[in-house]
């Protein structure tokens, strides 16, 4: 190993460290998020160099957020160097929550408790390739072992070292472990004003950030490991589908909103050309998360409208081409639906010996934004201020989520609508999370690469699986809210068509702008996150992974 960096023989205390951590029940959106970022603050607390500098470290409740929870911040400044203490810092960042459990279904009581979880699987039947990871020693299984508190061990790791030897750091670190990754980002959100405070009351030049969240095999049989230069970007367009109704007796007469939806999603669901290609990387296509018609209660009447939703991930598209680009999709399955009922009602019109009508429908497909235009310009202040107000009453709907909120508030400005013939109409329906390309369009990208690539070249003597950088995390991620690729203007395009901008949603994308510190990943390999058979491979997540990183740390602060 190269005689100029340490090697941390840490593995038996990350081992100890991360099963502590998943102990903590942090089901995102439970009192276990208060209760995990506590345990963390005290650990923390502990540590002589926070008890000598206090204001080094702080838990903080998140902004505008509608539970009680917590993030933890807190920095050591380096001693070494001859010309005084460097501005330059790193962030090490990772969540605490987890997903829930329900899919233990009556083991959940051993979720959270991997060496008593690890006993349970023995006596089960499993894969020969999972038993065999079992039987092996070299993986641990359980809830938030992979996603990610092994990853959030290793940055404590190395702010613990550095603030025991600060004399090492040539600069500075910064650990933040948010809360809410899982479901809203509000932890990563709120960070942004301290990370901004710390910024100017210590001077820090945040020339890098690394996020430590799980990393798994692209594919069946894959054996690298990856490292990530920047991440997907997350949307998710949405689709307000209104019919024509009629009585199911009379089911020509009218236009189920559900038949518009499900052409809908044929045209868009796991389409190949909708998959954004950049950097030689491809996203995967999108996917439904939902499809529901907006029907109370049973009645023997077509739906009025439907409402749909799909995951959409970006490398290099914007917002405003991701809705453009699904307005057109739209307008497709509209003419597709049109046309395959126009053949049904043909053929049932033979059957029946009945003259078929003229079918008085045609396609029309409107952005929210063109909707809300043309109502403000028909109706001015009363529609605004209408509008306004419902959105305000309705925030006291807590059965509400911020998808179906939007939807609600398209219902009602459609009741608005003159014009009531069958409509599509595209929106999105939740918080956008940018994409980020690391290209070294700057000095600060280009040291981070450098630095990123000889640390991945010292470690691969020392590890038998091939370690390969990537250029964009594939999941979601807090990522996206450190920095962005997309300029101002293209997130206009977000807030303009989300019914629930203002209201029941707001983000302060300024924030992220203005920090916007090159960011990576390298976090802990495993399989299964987000199921029951979640586990991480020990060697690369408790050995390689925080040893990397030091070494990531170590270049970049050397720039």
């Amino acid at each position: 190993m190269d005689e100029k960096h340490e090697w941390f023989d840490c593995r038996e205390e990350l081992l100890a460290l991360t099963k502590q951590l998943v102990r903590i029940n942090s089901i995102v959106n439970t009192e276990g998020e208060k209760v995990i970022a506590h345990s963390i603050f005290t650990y923390l607390s502990a540590l002589p160099y926070y008890t000598e500098n206090p204001t080094h470290l702080t838990i903080e409740q998140t902004i505008g957020d509608e539970l009680e929870r917590y993030n933890v911040l807190a920095f050591v400044k380096g001693t070494k160097g001859t010309k005084g203490t460097s501005n330059r810092t790193v962030v090490l960042m990772g969540h605490m929550d987890t997903v829930g459990v329900d899919d233990f279904n009556q083991q959940q009581d051993f979720a959270f408790d991997p060496d008593a979880w690890m006993e349970f699987l023995r006596k089960e039947e499993l894969s020969e390739s999972v038993k065999d990871q079992l039987e092996s020693g070299d993986w641990l299984f359980g809830r938030g072992v992979l996603d990610m508190k092994s990853g959030i061990a290793s940055n404590l790791y190395l702010l613990s070292h550095y603030a025991t030897h600060p004399e090492q750091l040539d600069g500075n670190i910064v650990f933040l472990a948010e809360c809410d990754e899982e479901d809203s980002s509000n932890g990563i959100l709120s960070s942004l004003k301290t990370l901004k405070h710390w910024r100017e009351d210590h001077d820090f030049d945040y020339v890098a950030a690394i996020n430590s969240d799980f990393v798994a095999p692209a594919f069946e049989g894959d054996e690298n490991r990856y490292v990530y230069k920047g991440t997907v970007g997350k949307l998710l367009p949405s689709f307000f589908i209104t019919g024509d109704e009629t009585h199911v007796g009379s089911c020509f007469d009218g236009l189920d909103p559900n038949f518009i939806a499900s052409e809908l999603t044929r045209q868009i669901n796991y389409n190949p050309d909708l998959c954004d290609v950049s950097l030689g990387e491809r996203t995967v296509p999108p996917v439904s998360l939902k499809q529901t018609d907006l029907k109370p209660s049973y009645t023997v009447q077509t739906a009025l409208s439907a409402f749909v939703y799909y995951n959409f991930f970006v490398h290099s598209w914007t917002p405003e081409k991701v809705l453009t680009l699904l307005k057109d999709q739209a307008e497709i399955a509209f003419q597709n639906a049109l046309e395959l009922f126009q053949a049904r009602y043909e053929q049932y019109c033979s059957a029946n010996g009945q003259v078929c009508r003229p079918l008085p429908w045609k396609p029309r497909v409107f952005t929210y934004e063109e909707m809300d235009t043309m109502l403000v310009s028909k109706y001015g202040e009363s529609y605004s201020t209408h509008m306004e107000q419902f959105k305000q009453d309705l925030l006291y709907d807590e059965t509400l989520d911020i998808r179906m909120f939007a939807a609600r508030v398209i219902e009602e400005a459609w009741r608005w609508m003159e014009d009531k013939s069958p409509a599509i109409f595209v929106f999105y329906s939740s918080l956008y999370s940018p994409r980020v390309a690391l290209t070294g369009k700057d000095k600060a990208e280009t040291n981070l690469i450098q630095a990123l690539d000889q640390a991945v070249s010292d470690m691969q003597d020392h590890y038998r699986f091939p370690i390969k950088t990537r250029n964009f995390f594939p999941h979601i991620s807090d990522m996206s809210f450190i920095a962005m690729s997309d300029a101002m203007e293209d997130i206009a395009w977000t807030t303009k068509n989300n019914p629930a901008w203002g209201t029941k949603l707001y983000a302060n994308y300024e924030d992220i702008q203005d920090l916007n510190i090159p960011v990576i990943n390298v976090g802990p390999y495993g399989m299964d996150g987000h199921k029951k058979l979640e586990r991480m491979e020990m060697t690369y997540s408790l050995e390689i992974v925080p040893n990397l990183t030091n070494r990531v740390i170590q270049y970049v602060l050397q720039k």
